[in-house]
């Protein structure tokens, strides 16, 4: 007999069944974007074997040893995100813009006394964004494909008895049991059975075998996203010159996730003897996470215009945490009557751990003394080493070999240049990003370009930089049952502003 639960705001839900926990989100979190100082954005972030600015601490942390004097730099940011999303006939637009804070740090400066052969050491604190999820797009166009085979994927071989509330049970004590005993599956084959997608082939409560109620033919899918938060990190730095030719320096990284989404699919259908014709199916995710990387680096000067660079960054650990709730309403046009199943329920997930890959950086740089300098930064990163952890979980090893399988060894070039005219800087850089995945189609290479400008007061320091992204995706609605796939055209630029001052 089912458990009755009184608590209807815990659920907790089996890891193979978690939706949240797919390749999808782990790259989420394995991926950083271009942030950082506008100086740093304008090169496109190649600064791995220059140093000098507080922004380059984060691709190589002997950069805070180049500094001949403290400073501290505030970074802001209008960036733009522009979706473009074909699927099957339709074709829709969306933009999103969002003002924040893109970084702020510091680097404090001590020169030694003396013979002492490290004639100067740094230390520097420094936050920064690492990837902004704010996002919105919306995929509409009439296919073959209904939301009926998501819920029918999960129903096939869940007992019709587990989908029925006792005469003392509501709809809310048998989702919360569902989910905690049963899984992520058996609740979703419960708002089938309860929102009359789904119907049993028999009445038998042992039967485990079920048939849609909507009929083959055409079907107006409209799917839309919306997610909003970010990946940010803090720095805690170290460096030292070495014979005024060698910075070697470290990174202590503090890492956190904001992360929350909200799916809302509709569909109609007007198919001859279709029971169901109208369905709203809403699914929202929050998460939070915490974790711990560090970076080792070094930078030597070959000759007074000549650098070259070279960093390693650890795996970072992740601990995530994770909440969801549902809901789903559908209309019958043959009886008139709308249902909905609304569980008054917020899923808790158990808490899990996500180790992404560690990455290598390889830098060069010609500085032309006052007048200007070119640099040119290479990383490599698999991402085929992302891995939800105890690895030696069988669900967590169902979702590792996903990740095994699809995605790969990416490279990435920066390149950048800065021209100095007296006060004023010029600047310009372009990046490219190798698709991590083994298609090249659920995600494109990345292809960026930026230009900025500078002025220096002195102690004070003024700067601006535009940039510009680009690329694809190949997006499935769902993981089961509707994997029809939407392509995402996007486009990405912002403005940034940055403030530097000498201490």
């Amino acid at each position: 007999m089912k458990k009755i639960l009184t608590l209807t705001f815990l659920a907790f839900l089996s890891f193979c069944e978690l939706q949240a926990q797919d390749i999808t989100d782990a790259f989420r979190y394995s991926h950083t974007d271009l942030k950082g100082t506008a100086r740093f954005q304008a090169m496109s972030g190649a600064f791995g074997a220059l140093g000098g600015d507080i922004s380059a601490i984060g691709i190589n942390p002997a950069s805070s040893a180049v500094f001949l004097n403290s400073a501290a730099t505030i970074t802001f940011s209008d960036a733009t995100k522009e979706n473009t999303t074909s699927y099957f006939n339709g074709t829709r637009s969306s933009e999103n813009d969002d003002f924040n804070l893109n970084q702020a740090g510091i680097v404090l400066i001590f020169n030694s006394n003396g013979d002492n052969e490290f004639t100067k050491f740094s230390f520097g604190v420094n936050y920064s964004e690492e990837n902004n999820f704010d996002d919105a797009f919306r995929a509409d166009g009439l296919s073959n494909n209904s939301i009926d085979q998501y819920f029918l994927s999960y129903s096939q071989g869940v007992p019709l008895d587990l989908l029925i509330p006792y005469e003392d049970e509501t709809i809310d004590d048998l989702y919360a049991y569902l989910g905690e005993n049963e899984g992520y599956g058996a609740q979703q084959a419960f708002l089938g059975y309860q929102g009359y997608i789904i119907e049993p082939e028999s009445e038998d409560l042992d039967n485990t075998s079920y048939y849609s109620l909507l009929s083959p033919g055409q079907f107006q899918n409209d799917y839309n996203y919306i997610s909003t938060g970010l990946n940010g990190k803090i720095s805690f730095n170290f460096a030292a010159e070495f014979q005024k030719k060698l910075y070697l320096g470290i990174n202590l990284n503090s890492h956190f996730i904001n992360y929350d989404r909200t799916t809302r699919y509709f569909e109609r259908n007007i198919n001859n003897g279709s029971e169901t014709n109208e369905i709203s199916f809403v699914n929202s995710l929050s998460t939070n996470g915490d974790g711990f990387s560090a970076q080792i680096g070094g930078i030597y000067k070959v000759t007074d215009k000549f650098r070259l660079g070279a960093t390693y960054d650890t795996p970072t650990w992740y601990n995530i945490r994770e909440e969801a709730t549902q809901s789903l309403r559908t209309y019958s046009e043959l009886y008139d009557d709308s249902v909905i199943v609304n569980p008054d329920v917020i899923n808790v997930y158990p808490e899990y751990t996500l180790r992404t890959p560690g990455k290598i950086t390889g830098s060069a740089a010609l500085v032309l003394g006052g007048q200007g300098l070119i640099s040119v930064d290479y990383s490599y990163k698999d991402y085929s080493n992302t891995e939800f952890q105890p690895a030696d979980d069988a669900e967590f090893m169902v979702q590792n070999n996903i990740i095994s399988e699809n995605l790969k060894a990416a490279s990435s070039v920066k390149i950048g240049g800065e021209y100095r005219i007296e006060n004023w800087s010029l600047r310009g850089g372009y990046r490219y990003d190798e698709s991590p995945y083994q298609d090249g189609v659920t995600m494109s290479d990345l292809d960026g370009y930026s230009a900025g400008i500078g002025y220096s007061f002195g102690a004070f320091k003024i700067d601006a930089a535009y940039t510009n992204t680009q690329y694809s995706e190949s997006r499935a609605l769902y993981q089961v049952g509707l994997t029809n796939r939407a392509t995402i055209d996007r486009e990405f630029s912002s403005l940034v502003f940055s403030l530097s001052f000498g201490l």
